[in-house]
């Protein structure tokens, strides 16, 4: 036997990986599965339908129930509390119960709950105590009850316009450090009369919008976008209160604001998007190069990541 279990510990299951450690009164039945160099505390309780990837650390009081998916590096705190039944009656169990997922290298705080079916993101971070309800996408920081997203795990350098290039078309133009996004500012003009923010269409964007679509009345703490488009190119600009754009390319994150209708994002395909910290009365203009395709999206980020990597080679 290649991994420890303490003489006070209890593990049915063969199928533990090296070096992995099963301290005292922990339970783990004969179904599971567990990787390398895990370590699993004190009053662990881990069911049969269960699979942990290496390194996963499950601090003390944890209770690991049917259907639960863990990757790699992720580390669970003392006391948190996974669901997997969102009807629950004593001596009747579902057909099956539904799965959650940990991504790879994600953390869940002390004394968070985890309801059932939910996917927790690439390297998000769920704070202490939070009650997730729905899926947390890869990267981000929640909590609260219902869980919000309050930032991000690694710091994310906002967007400046203050290094933006005139562009010889009339719109100041600024490269981001995210692969092929650049900030515009819009020409804007006021008088008595009110204000007037004006582009031509076909030479000031950096393409010819076949379609728009308007998101608005969005609650403050939901989050849109979070997915990238095959071949699709968008153009974002709110033009009432204010958003925060989130753009990824797999190796840089930047994270930028759109108060204003003079300013503008320029997303191209195969970018990350997302949109979150919506005002209560943000209107957000996109502009698209392409008719809807639901094929043309990309929504899960593990699988985006692999295409970024494979393109790359």
């Amino acid at each position: 036997m290649n991994y420890f279990v303490h003489p006070q510990g209890i593990c049915e299951s063969s199928a533990i990986g090296a070096r992995t450690k099963i301290w005292a009164f922990a339970h783990v039945l004969s179904g599971a599965v567990i990787g390398e160099d895990c370590n699993i505390c004190d009053h662990v309780f881990v069911e049969n339908d269960v699979v942990l990837g290496s390194r996963v650390t499950v601090k003390c009081g944890v209770q690991l129930w049917d259907g639960l998916r863990i990757e790699d590096d992720v580390f669970i705190g003392p006391n948190a509390t996974f669901t997997n039944d969102p009807f629950p009656r004593s001596k009747e169990q579902p057909e099956r119960f539904q799965v959650t997922f940990l991504r790879r290298g994600c953390s869940i705080g002390a004394n968070a709950t985890i309801l059932p079916g939910v996917i927790i993101g690439q390297n998000a971070m769920v704070g202490a105590g939070a009650v997730v309800t729905k899926s947390v996408p890869a990267n981000a920081v929640v909590q609260g009850n219902p869980a919000r997203i309050s930032s991000y795990t690694s710091p994310v350098e906002p967007a400046r316009l203050a290094d933006t290039s005139q562009s010889t078309k009339g719109i100041n133009v600024a490269s981001m450090k995210v692969r092929g996004v650049t900030l515009h500012k819009i020409p804007a003009f006021e008088d008595i009369r009110g204000h007037l923010i004006a582009a031509e269409i076909a030479r000031e964007l950096p393409f010819v919008p076949v379609r728009f679509f308007v998101v608005h009345h969005v609650p403050s703490g939901e989050v849109r976008g979070e997915h990238a488009h095959r071949e699709c190119h968008q153009f974002l600009i709110c033009i009432k209160g204010s958003v925060h754009v989130l753009v990824d390319d797999g190796s840089n994150r930047q994270e930028i604001v759109l108060d204003g209708p003079e300013l503008g994002v320029y997303l191209p395909p195969r970018i990350w998007g997302t949109q979150y910290r919506y005002s209560k009365d943000a209107a957000l203009l996109v502009f698209a190069s392409h008719p809807y395709d639901a094929d043309d999206y990309i929504r899960d980020y593990d699988d985006w990541i692999n295409l970024v990597a494979d393109s790359k080679r």
